[in-house]
């Protein structure tokens, strides 16, 4: 068949195969058999350690197929035949050296990379070298092997059940202990086509035990029959793992499940190849185009491994937008759509920890209970309880998804209550120095501005009673001093005034606007609902309006000002324009810039539109409830 890789189930009885490679993954003890992979990809600290060991893997896998190509081209193999094997080898290494590139902490990539560099190793039969004839018929089903195993662990890169454990170790096991087994007892001279290698000068096999060639055939069989079960066992792992994933989790590795799914044929149609005679015969055209098809899918498989983990890297790079999109607010509702969507979960339910009630609270005011599957508890870093994700129990299967999910939904909801916390301290600082205001007022106006109007009321009886003294001088001093004193009551009183005005503490702060109106320099026309806010609210509002009218009086040189406060949607809405120079800028004006900061202080925000020659609008906005 001009150098196509051939195999037989018995002596002398050739089956058309592409590339025998027998089923397995695991040693005796799957986590042990793997300690090295574990130590090598986390020890990986810097660059320049990465960038060795990644040239040092492209480097292995480079020799590996150069020695294999060499000794399949020594054996009978045609130039095709050699491109095709190094074109599925070489693919698994150079995919492998990528997603180990980007994930060296997981074991995914270097099972690629194991994958490709073992895939020649059936190759050194076609040596004449005994012992590498030897070592290559031992182990030319390591890389199914580890095929396997690359399977059953993706892409978690750890085996996570009983069964994909035990898989694996029976895996590793039957290619090591049935592996050597058959190798003891394979006769290359008389076992003609045993291997896919035409074997133009094979062997001769330095482990073969002479007299024994006769129990080849029955081992031989027994030996690709337990890979077949172990591959049927695989798919049986497959399918559950596919029917207990999540939508995201689906959609994210459908790339690799199809790859997965490629493999798993791939492994056991090669089995049977051994275990039924008859199912290989399908002609010479046929066998063409079965290893043209199987060429082609083993290539494209270590490729879609490679995009279901970058699918699964996009996806939690859209889990780290999930910050930014909920915002520093985040409304309930938004935030579980956010959430069911990277998660992929429309069922998704997101309780939020409710100090008052002592418990996890959904956006309809329904407690979320804790106990029971598919429940992921998100916490603060000081042990604070904040949320309670209730979600699919198949996304407990991918703790990656969830644990970053977790950790973004942490990050949103603590921004949330630092944000509330600072709000809180800043409004207790305004309250106080609103508090403190009201204070001195009521100071200045109880005692020095009580104290000077005695005194005046004391300086008019003065009066009064010279005035029939003959010193002129004298009662002109009189009349100076009470003309100086009723000056500095009214200063007083202004002052005491614009600490907190009177009005606005007893009538509100509609009354208090007119009255500001009436003590302007310019014209001011005010509209204001009458309707009371909280005392913090309305002195922040008053004061808005203060500064408003002293800039336009001062600086834009306007002729006339409006004033306006309307309460909507929960907000007091305070809106000062006048008709003057424009051109205010609150990052550089002081006075604007502390409003902003008042105005912020209490949740509120402040807008100035101020067009050079087109007058200036301040707006503020206030919570009021």
């Amino acid at each position: 068949m001009d150098h196509v890789r051939t195999a037989a189930t018995l002596p002398g009885h050739e089956v058309g195969v592409h590339r025998a490679r027998c089923v397995s993954c695991a040693t005796p003890s799957a986590r042990r058999s793997s300690k090295w992979l574990t130590v090598w990809a986390v020890d990986s600290q810097g660059k320049r350690a990465v960038r060795l060991r990644l040239t040092g893997a492209a480097a292995l896998a480079a020799v590996s197929g150069a020695a294999g190509s060499w000794a399949y081209l020594r054996a009978g193999g045609s130039a095709g035949d050699v491109v095709r094997d190094l074109s599925v080898g070489w693919a698994y290494a150079a995919a492998g050296i990528m997603a180990w590139r980007r994930r060296p902490a997981n074991r995914t990539g270097l099972l690629m990379i194991a994958e490709g560099v073992t895939w020649f190793l059936g190759n050194l039969q076609g040596t004449s070298v005994p012992a590498l004839f030897a070592f290559g018929a031992w182990w030319e089903a390591l890389n199914m092997a580890i095929l396997l195993h690359l399977i059953l662990c993706f892409p978690e890169g750890r085996l996570t059940t009983v069964l994909t454990r035990r898989l694996v170790q029976f895996a590793y096991g039957l290619v090591a202990v049935g592996g050597l087994l058959r190798t003891l007892l394979f006769d290359p001279a008389q076992a003609i086509g045993a291997t896919y290698l035409d074997c133009v000068g094979c062997g001769p096999n330095a482990l073969f035990i002479p007299g024994t060639h006769d129990l080849f055939g029955p081992v031989d069989t027994v030996y690709h029959a337990l890979g077949w079960v172990i591959s049927a066992g695989a798919a049986v792992a497959v399918v559950q793992r596919w029917r207990h994933a999540s939508a995201a989790r689906r959609q994210a590795l459908l790339p690799a499940w199809i790859g997965i799914a490629v493999a798993v044929v791939f492994l056991m149609w090669d089995m049977l190849f051994y275990v039924v005679p008859w199912f290989g015969h399908v002609g010479d055209t046929g066998e063409q185009a079965v290893y043209l098809l199987s060429d082609l899918a083993q290539v494209a498989v270590p490729f879609a491994f490679l995009a279901g983990l970058l699918r699964m890297h996009l996806q939690r790079a859209e889990v780290s937008g999930l910050v930014i999109e909920v915002g520093t607010d985040p409304d309930p509702a938004r935030l579980r759509e956010a959430l069911a969507r990277v998660l992929g979960d429309p069922t998704l339910r997101l309780g939020l920890w409710r100090e008052e009630r002592g418990a996890y609270v959904d956006g309809s005011g329904r407690e979320v209970t804790v106990d029971g599957p598919g429940r992921t508890p998100v916490g603060a870093a000081d042990g604070r309880p904040l949320a309670l994700l209730h979600h699919d129990p198949a996304l407990m299967d991918d703790p990656e998804l969830l644990a970053s999910v977790a950790a973004a939904l942490r990050l949103a909801l603590e921004n949330v209550w630092l944000r509330s916390r600072a709000r809180d301290v800043s409004t207790r600082i305004v309250e106080a120095a609103d508090s403190e205001r009201k204070r001195l007022e009521r100071d200045l106006h109880d005692g020095a501005q009580a104290r000077l109007v005695f005194a005046l009321m004391a300086l008019r009886r003065v009066e009064r009673g010279l005035a029939d003294h003959p010193d002129a001088a004298l009662r002109a001093s009189v009349t100076e001093a009470e003309s100086s004193l009723r000056l500095a009551i009214e200063e007083l009183r202004g002052l005491a005034h614009g600490l907190h005005p009177a009005v606005l503490t007893r009538e509100g702060l509609g009354p208090a606007l007119t009255a500001l109106a009436r003590e302007a320099t310019l014209p001011v026309v005010v509209a204001a609902e009458p309707r009371r806010y909280d005392a913090v609210v309305e002195s922040t509002a008053y004061f808005t309006v203060c500064e408003a009218l002293s800039n336009a009086a001062k600086h834009a040189g306007a002729r006339a000002v409006s004033v306006s406060a309307t309460h909507h949607d929960g907000r007091l809405v305070i809106e000062t324009v006048d008709d003057g120079v424009g051109g205010a800028d609150s990052a550089r004006g002081s006075g604007l810039r502390g409003l902003a900061d008042r105005l912020a202080a209490v949740d509120g925000v402040l807008h100035v539109h101020s067009p050079a020659g087109g007058g200036t609008r301040i707006r503020a906005e206030l919570p009021c409830g």
